[in-house]
């Protein structure tokens, strides 16, 4: 299972990762904002993926996710997804490794995910604490859905 750099002939499988979770983050697919954030992610070469097989640009998309070090050392787990037939199968986790590994230490990761009264975001909360977030005591919006959100954050030394 390879991490690679996102290319603009990956777009369509970001799209189809997007599709399969617009229930939970809200409209993506067509929404002009997430194309424009993933089109400056992937020529920032910060939108990470795994392709099915390891395969070529545009292969199907096991994963994404999309990264920000714009505020270093304050970093921000953007987005991230995994195609339904892959999760738990260490994607995610390989993922935010990977990402992990550019970042200059000390430092500080925050992702915003989903609040406890949203069973679906349960994998999400429990990946994040897996890796060592602790939960954060900002108080966040509702999400798209009307469910919680939680900033969850990991120093990193």
């Amino acid at each position: 299972m390879k991490v690679v750099h996102a290319v603009e002939k990956d777009m369509p499988g970001w799209l189809e990762l997007a599709a399969e979770v617009e229930y939970l983050f809200g409209p993506m697919v067509e929404e002009p904002g997430f194309i424009r954030a993933l089109e400056k992610h992937i020529n920032a070469r910060s939108a990470f993926c795994i392709r099915e097989q390891d395969g070529p640009p545009g292969a199907q998309l096991l994963g994404g996710l999309l990264f920000s070090s714009t505020h270093a050392p304050v970093y921000k787990l953007g987005w991230l997804s995994v195609n339904a037939g892959a999760r738990g199968r260490g994607v995610a986790t390989t993922l935010v490794r990977h990402a992990f590994s550019g970042v200059v230490r000390p430092a500080e990761v925050a992702v915003v995910t989903f609040g406890p009264d949203i069973p679906d975001g349960q994998p999400a909360r429990e990946l994040y604490r897996k890796l060592g977030f602790r939960p954060s005591a900002d108080k966040l919006p509702a999400g798209p859905e009307g469910g919680s959100r939680q900033k969850f954050i990991l120093q990193l030394r």
